[in-house]
């Protein structure tokens, strides 16, 4: 949609929705690098704080993804007041300054309008030094790729709304969710990566995809070295996939190829759409001993080595083993 959007040449230095990356850049007179996001959702946890914080984490992500370093937010939300108390804005805004916090960050102000599903998220403000911006269109042929937080909470949210996830998967999704991926920027800054992005609605495989055709080269990936949360496997093997799971496999699927000892819903595991997901780095392998120690150093939820980058293939760009 957004290629049939005609606009005036950008200024040097800047990126729009024209490239894939995660997030807009302008570069000031004075050389500096400003980094701006936008992200928000419905609610897909019933308490309104862990909704909140889930939103504002999420949306913090982009920035992290490029290297960046986030300065200030603005909160966008919308809700109908008729129907429910403005507690519930409270808790959920309460939410989103609890993470921002954490980040280190104000939140200078925002826009809510009357809606009648609530949504929440921020526009996120940062900057990033010249050399430190990393995008996700500049992974290298030899690249090893690193991920830094399990996969599964699409499948985990759905088993959560079938009333069928126990209490020990919700809060691990729920955790995971509301994690900042603050340490792992920091491990990528400290050590250095080609190309990163973050693990969001397009699932692993979609934004893997979107590396791979933005750099133009190819991948090889390898299911048993992901980071899964637990319980997913289980629930994937039973059917417990969300619609957006399946639409994100229906889109890549003509751009991947897989072993034939992988079933169908374990592709979905790997296609499964994610809130406030980990980063995937592309990393040159001389440095991805370091980035591992360095993510572990941090606390990060994983430091998984799943694959590495291979020379374009027109026909598949995504080998699964």
């Amino acid at each position: 949609m957004l290629s049939k959007i005609h606009q005036p040449k950008l200024a040097k230095g800047a990126v729009g929705f024209d490239s894939s990356d995660d997030s807009a850049v302008y570069t000031l007179d004075d050389g500096r690098i400003i980094i701006q996001s936008v992200d928000f959702f419905t609610p897909i946890v019933d308490d309104p704080f862990t909704f909140g914080q889930i939103a504002a984490a999420n949306s913090l992500s982009d920035i992290y993804a490029m290297g960046g370093t986030p300065l200030f937010a603005l909160n966008v939300a919308a809700f109908n007041s008729d129907e429910l108390p403005l507690s519930v804005l409270t808790d959920i805004l309460n939410g989103g300054v609890d993470i921002a916090k954490e980040a280190g960050i104000p939140i200078l102000g925002g826009h809510t309008i009357k809606d009648k599903e609530p949504k929440y998220g921020m526009v996120v403000t940062g900057e990033v030094h010249p050399d430190k911006l990393t995008r996700n269109d500049t992974a290298k042929i030899g690249d090893l790729l690193v991920l830094t937080k399990p996969l599964g909470t699409g499948i985990i949210s759905t088993a959560i709304k079938r009333h069928i996830a126990n209490e020990s998967i919700m809060k691990t999704a729920i955790d995971t969710m509301r994690t900042l991926n603050k340490s792992a920027a920091e491990a990528m800054a400290e050590v250095g990566a080609n190309a990163c992005t973050d693990i969001t609605g397009y699932g692993l495989l979609g934004h893997l995809l979107e590396m791979c055709k933005g750099s133009n080269v190819s991948a090889t990936i390898e299911f048993d070295a992901m980071p899964f949360m637990n319980g997913v496997f289980e629930l994937a093997q039973d059917g417990v996939i969300p619609g957006g799971t399946k639409r994100n496999l229906e889109f890549v699927q003509d751009d991947i190829s897989f072993a034939e000892h992988l079933a169908e819903f374990q592709l979905h595991m790997l296609a499964d759409a994610q809130t406030s997901g980990g980063l995937l780095m592309s990393v040159p392998p001389e440095k991805a001993e370091a980035l591992v120690n360095a993510l572990k150093s941090n606390g990060t939820l994983a430091s998984h080595i799943i694959g590495e980058i291979q020379p374009n293939d027109e026909n598949m760009k995504v080998n699964i083993l």
